[in-house]
């Protein structure tokens, strides 16, 4: 991945709210962003576990310890999805 270094002036007082050593920050701040981007359907999830260095799967559980959904899917969309697989996967009739 082509990569951009941004510098930011930050309080320094702010890691207290984060909760994190001040050599985490940078990678948090990743997370965040990823997340952010994610919750306002700019970027997959693949492509926010890429950006925050995670797996897929640890990227997917942090979206829900932030109360993330990895489903865009409306219920009714899902619905309609699992119906549509159980008619492909239904034994053709003789």
């Amino acid at each position: 991945m082509d990569m951009l270094t941004v510098t930011l002036d930050f309080p320094r007082n702010i890691l207290g709210v984060l909760n994190i050593p001040e050599r985490q920050i940078g990678n948090r701040f990743r997370e965040l962003i990823a997340l952010e981007l994610v919750r306002e359907g700019r970027i997959s999830s693949g492509k926010g576990a890429e950006m925050s260095g995670m797996t897929k799967a640890d990227f997917i559980n942090l979206m829900a310890r932030n109360g993330i959904s990895c489903f865009t899917e409306t219920p009714g969309e899902l619905g309609d999805q699992v119906g549509m697989m159980e008619s492909l996967l239904k034994p053709e009739a003789v």
